[in-house]
């Protein structure tokens, strides 16, 4: 992808978010929020069977962590605990190392250029830090 796509793609997803809202019937909740920058998160999970029926979020923030989270609320949805346990450590070998995504995440490319920015890594990773505690929940960890 060029840069320019990228940040198309960033802009497209912060302002207007896939999956965002409040979800009634969560199973699983999480709270996270980055306080060097005020950005915070709620995600919700209705998990059944080891699987995650339906996810939401609220958040507060910056286009970046408002566009990881709605790529990675479209990207778990309706996948087992297990995947997406696998994505997420996917996804944060790839911010934080630089390896190669997991191809069902090829739309998350688009924060490559985060990874040069350490404070801007903690962004993109707000919504997948909150998804390891819905992960634990999901396995009856909570």
């Amino acid at each position: 992808m060029s840069h320019d796509l990228y940040r198309e793609v960033i802009l497209a997803h912060a302002q207007s978010p896939y999956n965002h809202g409040t979800l009634p019937d969560a199973t699983c909740h999480s709270h996270q929020d980055n306080p060097t920058c005020g950005d915070e998160i709620d995600l919700y999970a209705e998990v059944r069977d080891g699987r995650i029926v339906e996810v939401r979020f609220e958040s507060q923030g910056c286009a970046i962590s408002t566009a990881s989270a709605s790529m990675m609320t479209e990207a778990i949805k309706g996948r087992t605990v297990e995947d997406a346990a696998r994505l997420l450590a996917s996804f944060r070998a790839f911010i934080t190392a630089g390896d190669l995504l997991d191809p069902t995440l090829e739309e998350l490319e688009a924060l490559e250029g985060v990874r040069r920015l350490p404070a801007r890594v903690k962004c993109a990773m707000l919504a997948w830090r909150a998804l390891e505690e819905v992960i634990a929940c999901g396995r009856g960890r909570a």
